[in-house]
């Protein structure tokens, strides 16, 4: 049996798991990121991190055939730099050599979003696709492309910021820049925003209840009130899925993949997201009346995505 150490680096956590070649994580560690710190510092634990998961497992490293990592930000996977990344505070950091110098491996480094898309891709809901787009709806929109079995991240290895295509030019401001992007209608973080709209424009609305007793509006909210027959609830539900069905066709008539797939909290919703969004989606496709289209899934791995594909990132270059 072959194993791989796959690490999943966020602003929060550093989790880092032991993968055997069936794709199935047998050990895991984590430790607090601990923000702002020198870039060092974070590989250092990132490394002892890893090696926990491995002791934690029952092997030793000379088990161990290679080390994948997953960064936020833009990361140079031919010469194993992390170019940037606003959330770390990374600028032209040389993580894979660092890396070697603690655990003598070969090592490689991938967007975080890019080795999520490629956990689903080698073993969940993207499996057995020739190519396949995968979109994550967190605090953001993040993605990630698969063309021919490998990870696609353009020329300067920025691509797959599906989230940053506008789908309404007079929309809201987004973070990077431009108004009305992919991401501030389709992630969590927009779903919270418009729910709070239509709150405040429904006072008598059951979302304003219901956020009372939690203290606070989360994504589910508006799901919950619709299920209870609020019609506000429904209004918000219908806007965000009209939304998240926009950016998608878009996605699909540009890559045409065999499987487009979603994943972040907000897909627990499960029916009442993914029905009313497929079709949506086929009534507006370019492919609508052809034999073959796209299948949209949701994402199967959870948060064991990025820890899964950064673990087989030597088979995907």
């Amino acid at each position: 049996m072959k194993y791989y150490i796959g690490i999943d680096l966020g602003g929060t956590n550093i989790k880092a798991g032991v993968v055997d070649e069936d794709f199935k994580i047998i050990a895991k560690a984590t430790c607090k990121t601990n923000l702002p710190r020198p870039a060092e510092d974070i590989c250092k634990d990132m490394a002892e991190v890893a090696k926990k998961a491995v002791a934690e497992a029952g092997l030793t490293l000379d088990d161990i055939e290679s080390v994948g990592i997953g960064t936020p930000g833009t990361a140079n996977s031919a010469d194993g730099i992390i170019e940037y990344s606003n959330n770390l505070g990374f600028k032209d950091f040389h993580v894979v050599e660092l890396m070697k110098t603690f655990i003598d491996k070969p090592c490689f480094v991938e967007n975080d979003a890019n080795a999520a898309a490629y956990g689903e891709f080698v073993a969940g809901a993207a499996k057995g696709a020739n190519d396949a787009v995968c979109i994550t709806l967190g605090t953001g929109v993040g993605g990630g492309i698969i063309i021919d079995g490998k990870i696609y991240s353009g020329f300067n290895f920025a691509g797959a910021e599906i989230g940053h295509t506008v789908v309404d030019p007079n929309g809201p401001q987004c973070t990077c820049g431009r108004k009305g992007c992919f991401e501030v209608f389709s992630s969590a973080t927009g779903l919270i925003r418009m729910t709070k709209e239509a709150m405040e424009q429904y006072p008598d609305s059951i979302m304003n209840k219901m956020s009372e007793e939690m203290g606070k509006v989360s994504a589910r909210t508006a799901f919950n009130a619709m299920r209870e027959g609020d019609k506000a609830g429904k209004e918000v539900v219908d806007k965000y899925i009209r939304y998240l069905a926009l950016g998608i066709t878009n996605t699909i008539n540009i890559f045409q993949p065999d499987i487009l797939c979603i994943g972040g909290g907000v897909c627990n919703e499960g029916d009442p997201l993914l029905l009313p969004l497929k079709e949506l989606v086929a009534k507006e496709v370019y492919t609508r009346n052809s034999a073959r289209n796209s299948e949209i899934v949701i994402a199967k791995l959870g948060n064991d995505a990025g820890i899964i594909g950064a673990a087989f990132l030597g088979l995907s270059h």
